[in-house]
């Protein structure tokens, strides 16, 4: 009976190495689809001012967003709405229209300097240098800032 059972060994072992090789011989896992990253939607940034304020804003156009200051960070999700009042202020500012760098008159001081992004498009500005058609996206843009406080 020893032979028998070595023969039952032998055939299990070679039912194991078959099965096993069997899961190499061209089997290809299908590629996983990674939905591409979010971009850019939107990048503010507002710096100095009497109070040397360093606050940041960016809205990706997922929804998602990041507010960052001095002492804090905060992540929050905009809804449809919300990018589409973004979007409407940028088109009342009529962003892609507007010169790059609107900077304030040599000696100026205690200034909001502004660097804001979007589509593309980078526009840098100083406070009392920018046209009033900017106020409105400004405001809008800020108060996103403080509402996520």
């Amino acid at each position: 009976m020893p032979i028998g059972r070595l023969a039952q060994i032998c055939i299990l072992f070679l039912i194991f190495s078959v099965v096993s090789a069997a899961g190499c011989l061209g089997v290809k896992t299908p590629p996983v689809s990674h939905p591409p990253a979010p971009a850019v939607f939107v990048d503010y940034h507002r710096s100095g001012g009497p109070a040397d304020t360093d606050d940041r804003l960016v809205i990706f156009d997922n929804g998602a967003a990041v507010v960052a200051t001095k002492t804090v960070s905060t992540e929050i999700v905009m809804n449809a709405t919300d990018i589409e009042g973004i979007t409407s202020l940028f088109d009342h500012a009529q962003f892609p229209q507007l010169q790059a760098n609107y900077p304030a008159r040599r000696g100026s001081a205690d200034l909001y300097h502004y660097s804001i992004s979007y589509r593309g498009k980078t526009v840098t500005l100083d406070e009392s240098a920018y046209p009033p058609s900017l106020q409105p996206l400004i405001d809008g843009l800020d108060q996103v800032i403080r509402s996520s406080r």
